[in-house]
């Protein structure tokens, strides 16, 4: 078997994980040019198929590969993620950030879709209002797909809404809540318990089995909020115009 001894430059690291995984790690932090490099090298290897890679997952600041031990090599996997590592880091593919898709979400805030709304806006020092103002006044990348089927975790949240997540978490949380936790920001795909701050609820389904693609959200994309009062989150739930 190949081993990986860790290959090092200034931008980025190479490291085994385990015998059936490969870590290319670049600085961590949250930084949308260190996160379109990832979506980029992930893309980049899903359309040139390596032998025995089963899977590829982008992160905040990683690319991990997948691949199977007895089908691949090693070294083959190491020399390609090595190669858009290095293409991902040249000065020419820094700058500009590559558009993303933009998606925009409509959103109901407050009441009982948005039971933390009042305590966001005490942590802001500032009214319910203008935290909805805030969380939509933003254009947010989503930087990766985690925690649930389609969860996409968003950024950055201004910071002046930027309220921390609950002490205690919620048992049940609705599908189609937004959240905010920090300088992130989410929407619950499917109900499941949970800790972050909840301002709102869409109407969309994040995550649908009956779509031919089930993820409305991919890494890299953009993500807008619009509000919409209850009267037009029930027309847009039951799918009338």
């Amino acid at each position: 078997m190949h081993e990986v001894t860790g290959a090092v430059s200034r931008e980025w690291e190479l490291f085994p994980d385990g015998d059936a995984a490969l870590v290319l790690a670049f600085p961590a932090r949250l930084d949308p040019r260190i996160n379109a490099r990832c979506v980029a090298v992930a893309e980049a290897l899903r359309r040139r198929p390596v032998q025995g890679v089963r899977d590829v997952v982008e992160a905040f600041a990683t690319v991990t590969v997948h691949f199977d031990p007895l089908a691949g090599d090693a070294g083959a996997i190491e020399t390609v993620l090595r190669s858009l590592a290095e293409k991902a880091t040249a000065p020419a593919g820094e700058d500009p950030l590559p558009p993303g898709r933009e998606v925009r979400l409509p959103v109901c805030y407050g009441g009982a879709r948005g039971p933390d709304l009042a305590d966001v806006a005490r942590f802001a020092r500032c009214s319910e209002a203008e935290v909805v103002e805030r969380h939509c006044r933003a254009s947010y990348r989503v930087y990766m797909l985690g925690f649930q089927p389609g969860f996409a975790y968003l950024g950055a949240v201004d910071p002046r809404i930027a309220a921390p997540r609950r002490e205690v978490p919620r048992v049940h949380v609705p599908a189609g809540s937004v959240g905010i936790a920090a300088r992130q920001t989410g929407v619950y795909p499917v109900a499941s318990p949970g800790g972050w701050q909840l301002v709102g609820q869409t109407p969309v389904r994040i995550f649908d089995m009956s779509r031919s693609d089930p993820f409305l959200l991919a890494a890299g994309d953009r993500v807008r909020f619009e509000p919409i009062d209850e009267a037009s989150y029930d027309r847009l739930e039951g799918g009338r115009p």
